[in-house]
């Protein structure tokens, strides 16, 4: 029995055999655990811990949709450093993020090992389904709730094995992203304002989950519309020459454009279209996934001023952070004051998902249950910096769609810091948000 006891030796600690190490690893504490004062044991003791994922991609070619991260999470972090109380327990509310890098395998692996080995209790993750589908695969196999944004809902539900008309197969996962309907009522709205076409759109999608989805979703309402689309068919991302596409578009006369591609693949195609004629051509050149931020648009050079596109969140939306208290409007003059960089889209969308996560965990009856707390998910309202989330309406059991605006990029007022100005020219999809200019032609 004596060998069996605690003694030390030295720097050795042993308890039935086992080093010092083994015990803690085994007794599941962290190593520096034991080396606590009473004061901090106890402190630990009567706080409770949720631990909280996030993923996103912060390097890469999606790098562009992370630009905020670093200030969303100081901001985030601030506001709950004094932990949140649920249900008469005090919380403090751990944050562990994680950069994809861009790579959808990475993504998928981030958060099998934030479920096994860091046990996280909720999964966050945000921008493109090259980031969150296989995070909210690995999360409803795994059983761990998950909630995010910064894509299309269709290609989120659709797109991971849901079927139209079926109960949905998802009892982890949740979701709020604008849907088809919000894109074709900001677009056909927009192409139908001030600049005349002759109504042939030029209609380049790649072959990944958004492109498809806009493929079979959103080409046959053009149509529908009357709209000639001119589509040449799927090209895969990292296409480096798009001479055939360029010139389907200029001998079809397309006066319209509109594509979703990867930014990277945009970039590329525009220079090539301006070099090869078409861009002379354009009046109006909608893009989505792409051209979204500033670093995008400045990236283009003289090319970029004109471009049409969407706004999912804007600073003049009049909406607020629930969780930080903070307008559209405050919530962009603090990213500008604190990070010298212009305001970015994602800056809205990612605060919008703290906002839904917290109340989520607020709302649930055991932050920690899980059952609890995907019970929370499936009827959470909550007021964001892009609008008022319902869950439970539809149009689908799982998602709240995002409301989505027409805007264009502008040179910027004389006296400005930053080159361009991104305005909203179209507001059909939500008439709370103001115009700020009526959209002009690109060429013209």
């Amino acid at each position: 029995m004596k060998g069996r006891l605690l003694r030390t030796e030295g720097r050795s600690s042993k308890i039935a055999g086992l080093s010092r190490r083994q015990f803690v690893r085994l007794a599941g504490i962290g190593a520096g655990g034991l080396a606590l004062g009473h004061g901090m044991s106890r402190a630990l003791a009567q706080t409770a811990v949720i631990k909280v994922g996030y993923i996103a991609p912060q390097t890469g070619a999606l790098a562009s949709f992370g630009e905020p991260n670093p200030f969303v999470l100081n901001l985030i972090r601030k506001t709950l450093e004094g932990g949140v109380s649920i249900g008469g327990t005090k919380y403090q509310v751990q944050i562990l993020d994680r950069d994809t890098q861009s790579d959808p395998v990475r993504a998928g692996q981030l958060a099998r090992t934030l479920i096994n080995s860091d046990q996280v209790d909720f999964v966050l993750t945000t921008s493109t389904p090259e980031t969150v589908n296989p995070v909210a695969d690995t999360c409803e196999a795994a059983g761990v709730p998950c909630l995010s944004t910064g894509m299309p809902w269709e290609p989120w539900y659709f797109g991971r094995g849901a079927k139209p008309g079926e109960p949905s197969p998802f009892k982890w996962t949740y979701h709020f992203g604008f849907g088809t309907e919000n894109f074709s009522k900001a677009y056909l709205s927009q192409w139908s304002g001030p600049v005349a076409t002759n109504k042939k759109v030029a209609f380049l999608m790649p072959n990944d989950a958004d492109g498809n989805a806009l493929r079979v979703i959103f080409k046959p309402i053009l149509e529908k519309a009357g709209y000639n689309v001119i589509d040449p068919g799927p090209y895969e991302n990292g296409t480096t020459d798009y001479s055939a596409q360029i010139t389907q578009f200029k001998a079809q006369q397309c006066e319209i454009f509109t594509t979703g591609p990867i930014p990277p693949d945009f970039a590329v195609f525009w220079r090539q279209a301006a070099q090869q004629g078409y861009t002379r051509m354009v009046k109006i050149a909608q893009i989505a996934k792409t051209g979204l931020f500033p670093s995008q648009v400045e990236a283009l050079g003289s090319l970029g001023p004109k471009l049409a596109t969407v706004a999912f969140w804007h600073p003049t939306f009049p909406y607020k952070s629930s969780l930080t208290g903070l307008s559209s409007q405050q919530l962009a003059a603090e990213y500008e004051k604190a990070t010298g960089k212009q305001w970015n889209q994602m800056l809205g969308t990612n605060v919008a998902l703290f906002d839904a996560g917290i109340a989520a965990l607020k709302s649930s009856s055991d932050p920690r249950n899980k059952q609890a707390l995907v019970k929370a998910l499936s009827s959470l309202q909550v007021t964001t910096p892009v609008g008022n989330l319902a869950w439970g309406k539809g149009p689908v059991p799982n998602v709240v769609p995002m409301i989505f605006v027409g805007a264009q990029w502008v040179k910027a007022a004389p006296g400005s810091k930053f080159g361009i100005d991104l305005v909203v020219t179209d507001n059909a999809d939500d008439p709370n948000v103001p115009v700020g200019s009526k959209l002009a032609a690109y060429n013209g």
